[in-house]
């Protein structure tokens, strides 16, 4: 597939990731249709067309015009997509939806993860914490992210109303990780093998969702980086991946310590639209379209997430050098709904800024 020939992308998703690619793929004279609600927030950008994506003859129609499909995220069921031109694959999807089974690959791959047991029973989870003490940290395998699907746990008398909340569906038991920070890589292999990677980003959470994610990272070293890439390139060889990966890690005594990873771009990557060559959107798109993927050189950037407020343009223009995305989504307490990206030579505007955004801190 040549640089300059369009190509057609189908998108499972029309959300803000599907957004940001969609806005990517116009630079590459690609076209790109998003299986979502009209009023989903790709739609300003690109054609969304209503599909029920618990239906595999929905989704199969919708993909056969395309040239490849890809996805804003890894919850889908993988058997209604595994016979499509799927990138990255369905194997890689499906270990990535289930917690249990990423930390085994993990694992297999040789990368220190937390400790952890699988629990189905309150039993089970009972033996667990018997075995990794509290606090401790219970997660549902499948449907968790930005905190939700897991209770903290802190004392036996937790156990049964933690698995009772989380609806008593099969789970995960880590142990909790004292941690001296939390890091992302994120790196894109095309269909030739060609790995590019970005530079170690440190994210700051709260309630389990990402509110700051800063490049560089103030404690990394080249031992630390050549580990993380180290890492990443087994990972994406063994999965045979194509596209775009993000795996988190707990930095514990200048050691990686995985904590998830996924199949995807990566909220923690925003910063690249602005801060590196290449953004993580773009390489993703040229990963899976099968073209020389583009370089990750970066300047030191400072991504803040917006959860439940958009600042107004007029707010944001009072701040030298500041890019203000907003995904056009109806605000609620929890939802993330927009990002702003600095320079991260701006220190006083940047801690400015994440006051206003988290002013419970």
């Amino acid at each position: 597939m040549s640089e300059t020939q369009p190509s057609r992308i189908a998108i499972l998703g029309a959300g803000q990731l599907a957004l940001m690619l969609a806005e990517a793929a116009k630079t590459l004279l690609v076209e790109v249709s998003c299986a979502g609600q009209e009023s989903d927030c790709a739609s300003r950008v690109a054609k969304v067309i209503t599909v029920d994506l618990e239906d595999a003859s929905e989704v199969a129609n919708f993909a056969k015009s395309s040239d490849v499909v890809t996805i804003e995220t890894e919850n889908i069921d993988i058997s209604i997509v595994e016979g499509l031109p799927l990138a990255p694959n369905a194997r890689a999807i499906g270990i990535a939806q289930d917690r249990l089974a990423e930390k085994l690959f993990l694992q297999s791959c040789g990368i220190s993860c937390a400790p952890f047991r699988s629990v189905d029973s309150v039993q089970d989870l009972r033996s667990a914490v018997q075995e990794l003490g509290f606090p401790a940290i219970l997660k549902t395998r499948r449907m968790g992210y930005d905190g939700k699907g897991q209770k903290r746990i802190y004392s036996d008398g937790d156990l049964d109303g933690a698995f009772e909340d989380l609806g008593k569906v099969p789970c995960v038991l880590e142990g909790v990780v004292r941690f001296d920070a939390e890091v992302s890589l994120i790196a894109a292999r095309s269909r030739t093998g060609e790995i590019v990677f970005y530079p170690l980003i440190e994210n700051v959470h709260r309630e389990g969702i990402l509110r700051r994610s800063t490049v560089p990272f103030a404690g990394v070293t080249n031992a630390m980086q050549s580990q993380a890439e180290g890492y990443l390139k087994r990972t994406l060889e063994e999965l045979e991946y194509v596209g775009v990966l993000a795996v988190e890690f707990f930095v514990v005594g200048g050691k990686l310590v995985a904590n998830e990873m996924a199949p995807r771009v990566h909220n923690s990557g925003h910063w690249t639209i602005e801060g590196s060559k290449t953004s993580q959107f773009e390489n993703h798109l040229r990963a899976i379209l099968g073209m020389k993927l583009g370089s990750t050189d970066s300047v030191p950037t400072v991504m803040l997430n917006c959860i439940g407020k958009m600042p107004s343009a007029a707010e944001t223009a009072t701040t030298p050098a500041v890019w203000r995305h907003d995904y056009g989504k109806t605000a609620r307490p929890g939802r993330k709904v927009g990002h702003l990206t600095l320079p991260g030579s701006q220190h006083e505007a940047i801690e400015r800024w994440y006051l206003l955004l988290n002013p419970e801190e």
